[in-house]
């Protein structure tokens, strides 16, 4: 505990502050880890395999969310934490009826029992150091998501979740979640395509271009930091603001068909 020594400078907010970044091995997880140790934070990671490219500053620990036994073994070790990011999660593109509900309890299980599971372990740590927890959700919790049911219907309950342990964790812990758009990572090609299709799903977004990993970290190191002090129970959005609703385009189109006749 003594090895970092709390030091609020405005240049690195989390000097100090000892972090948890959960999936924090690549994509989104490894722009959250960098982000604070930007912030100057001690930046653990965690996840089932090791990282292929470690993020330079970062710990790595390998643990299996999922086994509440090994998360609460692991939390237990911890000589100190501060903030835990959940930010574990995931889920393949499966239309309900191609799997049986087992496989689709897996994805709610990483993607909701697995940050629960996190959070509790850390609880201890957390009320002692006044810290905070972020979830990091997902759009698809708050709108329709086929070929993703169980993930939007996890990342939904994700975000009650928060909303509830802020309100029972208070004022001890601060709890809060990003919601989070589209973002570019090394595997975007999976979801969106090449080039063109990307480019093509960028401008279905008011700001024009998917969110970078390090707009997430930003926005998370914001929430865990001493700016956001009375923020709690607060669901951040970062989406670029959003999609641009389709009847607009439908009710351009029919508009330019009525000049036309």
């Amino acid at each position: 505990m003594d090895n970092h020594p709390v030091d609020n400078s405005p240049d690195r907010p989390l000097n100090g502050r000892t972090v948890l970044v959960t999936g924090g091995t690549r994509g989104v997880g490894a722009g959250i880890a960098r982000a604070f140790v930007e912030a100057g934070a001690h930046v653990l990671t965690c996840a089932r395999k090791p990282p292929e490219d470690p993020v330079e500053g970062t710990e790595f620990s390998a643990l299996d969310l999922r086994d509440p036994d090994a998360v609460r073994e692991f939390f237990a070790a911890l000589p100190r934490l501060d903030v835990l990011v959940n930010n574990a999660g995931g889920a393949p593109y499966r239309p309900l009826v191609d799997a049986e509900a087992e496989r689709h309890a897996r994805i709610i299980e990483l993607n909701l029992l697995a940050p629960l599971t996190a959070s509790l372990a850390a609880y201890e740590h957390l009320r002692r150091a006044g810290g905070s927890v972020v979830m990091i959700g997902s759009v698809s919790g708050s709108r329709p998501s086929p070929g993703s049911a169980a993930y939007g219907a996890a990342k939904a309950g994700l975000e009650n979740l928060a909303r509830s342990m802020a309100v029972e964790w208070a004022p001890d812990i601060r709890v809060n979640t990003l919601v989070v758009g589209m973002v570019r990572t090394e595997s975007s090609h999976l979801h969106y395509g090449g080039e063109d299709a990307i480019a093509a799903v960028s401008r279905t977004v008011p700001l024009g271009r998917l969110a970078d990993p390090s707009d997430v970290g930003a926005a998370a190191v914001f929430l865990a930091s001493p700016a956001a002090a009375y923020i709690s129970g607060a669901s951040l959005l970062v989406h670029g603001g959003g999609e641009r609703p389709a009847f607009l385009d439908a009710a351009t189109a029919n508009k330019e068909t009525r000049k036309e006749t």
